[in-house]
């Protein structure tokens, strides 16, 4: 499993064109992340979030490397485990908070799910609840920057371990492969398809595996190291850019709270959140940066500043009003001239 090196903590940013900032607005994109996530539990609890509510803790240092990784002109098609994305690509905190009580400062203006979170001018595509819907979704964008001859665009398509096992998954990968698009698929695995255990749901090694079936590489990479996961990411990216075809990456994780708030997740062992917890990808990043120069009170200082921030952004959320249900049908369907001539 690709991790990254226990080298000098500048030498090893240099090698990944990367600097201390950098490493540092990874930090807090991550504590924004779990934070929003947090304070989502508290919502909930109070009756302002409808419907359920997923979560990605364990997760943020893999979606935050990912999305890293990426370009400006890069379209990602992220999870609900994967907030990080969002925030790393510049969505606001308090539309987040705003898409999960259903108010119209949300992405989707009240008219979605409270995690189906997408932002095209941020290069987001919004969830589809049927995973891994969007992988033929990515593939479809890649194929497109290929007609059109886009180079150095590249699409991310995301889908979970357990996903993996169905038929869309099987056509997307396939068509990339064959076709040698431009895109990177993210393999979330956090060890668990609701409570089926990986074990239970495919017969090899790891899940990836399979992308030899389809004639492409897949990596494997530590999810709980926010750079190992850049660095992989990085170099799929670069690979498929310049017309190697697509990379399965799979970034190894557990999910560390129940499929959402109403499961419990005692099926899974409890030795295995605490082997999980101490490789909390927050804390490793905080350890990093330590290593690499940070002092304590520096430490404090960010942490401390995204919780004033994330109170500030709540409060935005929380005075945007409730949308009006006669406009429950606006924005919903495109209009002729709203279209791009297709292609053909």
């Amino acid at each position: 499993m690709a991790t990254a090196a226990s080298e000098n903590p500048k030498t090893r940013l240099r090698d990944l064109g990367l600097d201390r900032e950098d490493a540092v607005q990874m930090y807090r994109d991550m504590l924004v992340t779990r934070g929003i996530e947090e304070r989502g539990h508290i919502l909930f609890r109070q009756g302002k979030i409808p419907g359920s509510f997923y979560t990605g803790r364990g997760n943020e240092g893999a979606a935050v490397g990912v999305s890293f990784a990426s370009k400006p002109q890069d379209h990602l098609g992220p999870l609900q485990r994967d907030m990080g994305v969002h925030i790393q690509r510049g969505l606001e905190p308090w539309r987040v908070f705003a898409q999960y009580m259903g108010r119209v400062g949300g992405p989707t203006k009240g008219r979605d799910g409270n995690v189906h979170i997408g932002d095209i001018k941020l290069g987001i595509v919004g969830m589809v609840s049927h995973l891994p819907a969007m992988l033929p979704v990515g593939v479809g964008l890649a194929l497109s920057y290929k007609i059109k001859g886009e180079r150095d665009r590249c699409a991310f398509a995301w889908s979970g371990d357990g996903a993996s096992a169905r038929g869309d998954f099987h056509e997307g990968v396939n068509m990339a492969a064959v076709r040698k698009l431009p895109v990177v698929f993210i393999m979330d695995n956090n060890q668990w398809a609701y409570s089926t255990p990986g074990n239970l749901g495919y017969n090899t090694e790891h899940p990836s595996d399979r992308a030899k079936g389809y004639g492409i590489e897949n990596v494997v990479v530590d999810g709980t190291d926010a750079l190992a996961v850049y660095e992989a990411v990085a170099a799929a990216r670069e690979k498929a850019v310049n017309g190697g075809g697509p990379t399965i990456v799979e970034c190894v994780t557990l999910r560390m709270e129940g499929h959402a708030v109403h499961d419990d997740a005692s099926y899974v062992p409890k030795e295995d959140f605490e082997t999980w917890a101490a490789k909390d990808p927050i804390e490793r990043t905080r350890r990093f940066l330590l290593d690499s120069g940070m002092t304590e009170d520096e430490d404090e200082e960010i942490r401390s500043g995204v919780k004033r921030f994330l109170v500030e952004q709540l409060e935005k959320a929380e005075a945007s009003p409730e949308p009006d249900p006669s406009t429950a049908a606006t924005g919903v369907y495109a209009s002729p001239e709203e279209l791009d001539t297709p292609h053909h």
